[in-house]
């Protein structure tokens, strides 16, 4: 099942008769978020955000005021320091204008661009940890990916996340795009050695972790070294994923802690 990225944008906007657009077009110096960055505000919501703060505090206020005024366009200049009481330092320059009916379909198509651009991260495994993971990737700029055997274990993921029900799960590691982040998760682990296997043969892979213990690790180099494999490609797998800072294995902690390692390894 593919994701519709938008579908949260174009509620809000279904749902929004009314609606000011604020857009970030100059950012100097520290400021909390870049040029280019958005959120839209209604008289009585908002979607998206541009650092929060006073600085936003007083596009909210100026954008409900062009609505309250029908006023088309306004902008502010704003310095981020003590006289509003944010120390950034830097100084944000925003545009802020309405959004009528014809112009709405445009940001819908230029909110589906950007998502577009964002790293892929596939999830091999629809289970309690699967699940969490995927909701923890789904509030950032990644487009999440889940692949399963079974049936059962595809449904009732977040809507941003696409899903896919396979008997032929490596096809998704080679068939995917460079830079993706590969996180195998299965209930069965030959099928999580083979997967790992098949993502360490990818040597432009941003990250591959596997859900599991250092005994689990210990077999799988094992493994991995008798069938083909080698030190250099083993060294790049992550196991067990998340790290061991916390020691709590309940679903949602080890996908918070995964979600962050992975979003660092992308970026980096």
């Amino acid at each position: 099942m593919a994701a519709d990225p938008t579908s949260g944008l174009g509620t809000f906007l279904q749902n929004s008769t009314f609606v000011a657009l604020v857009e970030v077009c100059e950012a100097k110096g520290s400021t909390p978020r870049e040029e280019g960055a958005w959120m839209l505000v209604s008289p009585k919501a908002i979607f998206g955000t541009i650092g929060g703060g006073q600085l936003e505090f007083m596009a909210i206020a100026k954008a409900r005021e062009l609505i309250a005024d029908n006023l088309a366009n306004g902008a502010l200049d704003i310095p981020l320091g003590p006289e509003i009481g944010q120390c950034c330092g830097g100084r944000v320059a925003l545009d802020i204008r309405l959004l009528d009916q014809a112009a709405r379909p445009a940001l819908v198509e230029r909110a589906a661009e950007e998502a577009s651009t964002f790293p892929q991260v596939i999830l091999f495994g629809g289970g309690h940890v699967g699940h969490a993971l995927a909701s923890a990737l789904t509030p950032l700029p990644v487009r999440v990916r889940v692949i399963e055997t079974r049936k059962e274990a595809i449904e009732d993921f977040p809507d941003h996340v696409e899903t896919r029900l396979t008997a032929l799960p490596e096809e998704a590691v080679r068939d995917a795009s460079a830079g993706t982040a590969f996180v195998i998760l299965t209930h069965d682990h030959a099928l999580d050695f083979l997967l790992v296997a098949e993502a360490l043969a990818r040597d432009d892979a941003a990250y591959v972790g596997m859900i599991g213990s250092k005994t689990k690790r210990a077999t799988f180099k094992s493994w991995y070294l008798k069938n083909g494999g080698d030190e250099h490609r083993f060294s790049k797998l992550v196991t067990p994923i998340g790290g061991n800072a916390v020691h709590d294995k309940r679903p949602a902690v080890i996908a918070a802690m995964a979600a962050a390692e992975i979003l660092v390894a992308l970026q980096s």
